[in-house]
């Protein structure tokens, strides 16, 4: 279950979509205009909001926009709107909406989209409650929110080790996670990798097997 905050004017199309979320398990405040989408905000917090753009008082964009800039909150927002023209799009992006659905939109798609939104923002949760955290797309590895700064070699070798806990990896194994076979020469480069990682990391995470390779231990 989620609190969601939904802003839309159009009153059959408010009260159809507003019965879909709760019999999805979703806890809904309804908003007929921007101004009290604002005021609402001011009063608690919400897990998602699902904002029309084109409302009275202040439009769904000035919402977004108080939601990142005053609230500095954030939380997943979903644009749904009857625009679809690129610059409208563009402006709601500019301020870091998380999805943009034009109408009419199928409530049972809006639900989809709503969980999979959900689900992300939970990911994230989690993600920022690790002491360690590995970021595949970006090749960054964070510890306590800080990044290590690791060169791509690094970073690959600390996810190989960190992706199979308590596990003995020779150095040749370790060479192929880096450099697939392409890599002709010795394979203590991988010793001198480690040393760099154990310089970087705050904690004493790796452990040196002798005459095999190295071990990450589990938290």
């Amino acid at each position: 279950m989620a609190e969601i905050l939904f802003l839309e004017d159009e009153v059959t199309i408010r009260e159809v979509i507003v019965e879909y979320m709760n019999v999805a398990g979703h806890k809904v405040t309804e908003c007929g205009n921007g101004d009290e989408a604002v005021e609402r905000l001011k009063e608690k917090n919400f897990d998602l909001a699902v904002l029309d753009i084109r409302v009275p008082g202040i439009s769904g964009l000035k919402v977004l926009e108080h939601i990142r800039t005053e609230l500095k909150s954030d939380m997943g927002v979903i644009m749904l709107t009857a625009y679809e023209d690129i610059n409208t799009q563009v402006e709601a992006f500019n301020f870091f909406a998380d999805d943009y659905i034009t109408k009419p939109a199928s409530p049972i798609i809006l639900l989809k989209r709503i969980e999979v939104l959900l689900r992300r923002i939970s990911d994230d949760v989690k993600m920022k409650d690790s002491s360690l955290v590995i970021d595949d797309k970006a090749y960054r590895a964070y510890y306590e929110g800080k990044d290590l700064n690791l060169t791509v070699s690094e970073f690959l070798l600390i996810k190989t080790l960190h992706d199979s806990p308590n596990q003995v990896l020779s150095r040749e194994q370790l060479i192929l996670s880096i450099f697939n076979e392409d890599y002709i020469g010795n394979d203590r480069i991988i010793d001198a990798h480690i040393k760099n990682l154990r310089k970087k990391l705050p904690v004493n995470v790796i452990d040196t097997v002798i005459g095999i390779g190295y071990r990450w231990k589990e938290d």
